[in-house]
């Protein structure tokens, strides 16, 4: 049996952080989530943030690229992984997430969720999902305990 993850950590798949910079839109909706909240964790690898990189450099330029990634350096719990593993998934297993944002349908699939049971508890879902499930003063009781304060942070710092 896999042990139980954190609820209050959340990985986002390459995709889902590049779109959240260039698109907006749900991938920022549910990564504000995590950027408003001191006791929500954002969980990536430096393969996952390599990923990344080289997406929104192939889509923009190297500087936004590089800039995109020291800010989520900045702002992530790292996590290391055995090369080869999916960047995304091993960032969750290792960092003890209890959800993966992605939008790659392979992942969010019923076949890959059986795969995964057996290793990792997790939840796979696509940012809007994500992102009108969230309930933060009902995770902040898990997490935290006590009344929910609110938003202790601004997701555009």
């Amino acid at each position: 049996m896999p042990e139980e993850p954190d609820p209050a950590r959340v990985v986002a798949d390459a995709d889902v952080l590049a779109t959240d910079l260039l698109l907006g839109g749900d991938a920022r909706n549910a990564l504000d989530h995590v950027r408003r909240h001191s006791w929500v964790d954002l969980v990536a690898s430096d393969p996952l943030l390599d990923v990344t990189e080289r997406l929104v450099a192939t889509l923009t330029d190297q500087d936004l690229a590089a800039d995109h990634r020291t800010r989520l350096e900045a702002d992530r719990v790292r996590v290391e992984h055995p090369e080869g593993d999916h960047p995304a998934l091993a960032s969750a297993y290792r960092g003890k997430a209890a959800h993966v944002l992605s939008y790659d349908e392979r992942l969010r699939s019923a076949k890959a969720g059986l795969a995964l049971q057996p290793r990792i508890s997790v939840s796979v879902r696509p940012p809007d999902a994500f992102a009108s499930l969230f309930d933060a003063a009902s995770l902040y009781e898990v997490v935290e305990g006590g009344e929910y304060p609110g938003p202790d942070r601004d997701p555009r710092e």
